[in-house]
C-alpha cells in the first residue's frame, strides 16, 4: 500500500551520512514497492539510483539501506500487467534474478525506466512519454556515467570498493546540483515555468558565458511576470548579482535564499509525481519545508529587482 501522503525530505546530515557509505553519484530516487527473489511479498523502500546501483532504505530518512541491487549486468527490463490502476510494473531480468519493480504512478514509472535504461544501457531510451526537461535530465545523467566509467576504468585496482575517507563536506564531493536545476535556455526556462506553473515557480540554469549561472522566476502579483537573476562563481563562492550582491557558500543557498527572502512565495520548479496524486509538495533543497506566505510585498520585490 502505497503512502498517502508525502514523507518530509531527508535532511543534508541524512545526505551527507549515505555519502560516507558509497560515492558513488546519486542520479535519480523516489519511492518503489521492490519484490526480489528471496522476498515473500513486496517491499516498500525509499530507493536511489546511485551508479548502476540500486539502495533501498527502510524510509526517506534513514542514513543505512538496507538493501542494494547492482543493475550494470541489467539482460532486459519487461513491463507486466498490472490490475492497479495508476501504477507502473515492471521486471529487471538480471544474470542471477528477476526483481519486480511497482511505482506510485505511470508517470514515475517511466522516469525509472528512463534512467535505469540510460545508465545500464548507456544511451538515452526512444519513445518514452517523457517531458523535455526530463529528457535533458536523461542526458545529463548519460554524459556523468559516461565520465565516470572512464575514472573507473583507470583507477588502481586496490582503491575500487574502498571505503570512502570522510571529509569536512561531503557536498562538494559529488558535486549535486539543487533539485530545480535544468541544462535549458532562458526561452526554454520561460516556457517551462509558464506551462506548468503548478511545479513551481524558479528554475537554476547555466548562464550565457558558460562560467556562470542564472535564475528564471516567474511571479504572480498582478499579472504574471518572468525575471532572471545572474549568479556569479567567485572561487568556491556564489555572488548574486542584485543592487546589494549577496555571496553564498554553494548554489543551494543560493535557492534557498530566494525561497526565505521572499517568504515561501518562490519555490524550485521541480517535476514532481506527486503533482499526480493532487498533493501540494513543494519543500526546501536544503531540507526544509516552507508553507506558502502571502502575496510579495513591496519592499522585497524591490529587493529582488533585476
Amino acid at each position: 500500500m502505497m503512502a498517502k501522503k508525502p514523507p518530509k525530505p531527508a535532511p543534508r546530515r541524512i545526505f551527507q551520512e549515505r555519502l560516507k557509505i558509497t560515492s558513488l553519484p546519486l542520479y535519480f530516487e523516489g519511492f518503489l514497492l521492490v519484490k526480489r527473489s528471496e522476498y515473500q511479498e513486496y517491499k516498500h523502500y525509499w530507493t536511489e539510483l546511485r551508479g548502476t546501483t540500486l539502495f533501498f532504505y527502510s524510509d526517506k530518512k534513514s542514513p543505512k539501506y538496507v538493501d542494494k541491487l547492482d543493475i550494470i549486468d541489467l539482460t532486459c527490463l519487461t513491463d507486466q500487467n498490472s490490475t492497479e490502476k495508476n501504477c507502473a510494473n515492471f521486471t529487471l531480468v538480471l544474470p542471477k534474478e528477476e526483481v519486480q519493480l511497482k511505482t506510485e504512478n505511470t508517470e514515475s514509472g517511466e522516469e525509472w525506466r528512463g534512467f535505469i535504461l540510460t545508465v545500464t544501457e548507456l544511451s538515452v531510451p526512444l519513445h518514452m512519454s517523457l517531458l523535455p526537461g526530463q529528457v535533458i535530465r536523461l542526458h545529463e545523467v548519460l554524459e556523468r556515467e559516461k565520465k565516470r566509467r572512464i575514472e573507473t576504468e583507470q583507477m588502481p585496482s586496490s582503491a575500487l570498493g574502498k571505503e570512502k575517507e570522510p571529509v569536512e563536506d561531503y557536498v562538494d564531493v559529488l558535486s549535486p546540483m539543487p533539485v530545480c536545476f535544468y541544462s535549458v535556455s532562458r526561452k526554454e526556462a520561460t516556457e517551462m515555468l509558464e506551462k506548468n506553473p503548478s511545479l513551481g515557480n524558479m528554475i537554476l540554469r547555466p548562464g550565457s558565458d558558460s562560467k556562470s549561472y542564472s535564475i528564471t522566476i516567474r511571479q504572480e502579483i498582478d499579472l504574471p511576470r518572468i525575471k532572471h537573476y545572474k549568479v556569479m562563481s567567485v572561487g568556491k563562492n556564489y555572488t548574486i548579482e542584485l543592487e546589494r550582491p549577496v555571496t553564498l557558500p554553494n548554489l543551494f543557498s543560493v535557492i534557498d535564499y530566494f525561497m526565505k527572502e521572499t517568504r515561501g512565495n518562490l519555490r524550485p520548479f521541480i517535476y514532481s509525481t506527486d503533482e499526480t496524486l493532487g498533493w501540494s509538495h513543494h519543500t526546501s533543497v536544503a531540507g526544509s519545508r516552507l508553507e506558502l506566505a502571502e502575496p510579495l510585498s513591496s519592499r522585497t520585490l524591490q529587493y529582488l529587482r533585476s
